[in-house]
């Protein structure tokens, strides 16, 4: 590889800029709660941190749990969605069975916060509870600060 003179301040640049790992979350339904554990594990590790800025239902709001709550925050335009673990319903003959085991499991990941809110709201069931931006989501989440 050949650096020109013209190249160089570009490099020299890219090289000195701090890095800014982050998770930006725009649009997450949900899914197996075991790859999501293990996903947010791997963010909190490497220390990152975690943009709402979007929807984030069902197993993404395990993050809030896993993910340190000062390396979250949310945007204006985000969204929070909890309801009740059930089984893969490729086991189900396409049923949807709720688990009983599972929801104890999500929930205990979930901080106090949540969980007040969840109770607060009827506790979890098989519909949808979501919170929308406003003052709700940020008795839970800070909003992002402007250099986020």
């Amino acid at each position: 590889m050949r650096i020109t003179l013209l190249s160089l301040p570009l490099l020299c640049f890219a090289a000195a800029a701090p890095a800014r790992a982050e998770l930006h979350i725009t649009r997450d339904h949900g899914g197996y709660v075991d790859e999501y554990k293990a996903k947010y594990k791997r963010v909190r590790d490497k220390g990152e941190r975690v943009i709402i800025d979007g929807i984030c239902n069902s197993a993404c709001t395990l993050v809030l749990g896993i993910v340190p709550m000062n390396k979250i925050c949310v945007t204006p335009k985000a969204s929070l969605g909890f309801h009740q673990a059930y089984y893969d319903k490729a086991f189900t003959f396409g049923i949807k069975v709720t688990s009983a085991e599972g929801t104890s499991d999500l929930m205990s990941y979930y901080p106090d916060t949540v969980k007040d809110w969840i109770r607060r709201n009827g506790g979890l069931t098989t519909d949808m509870k979501k919170i929308k931006n406003g003052v709700e989501l940020w008795k839970i989440i800070d909003p992002c600060p402007e250099e986020w």
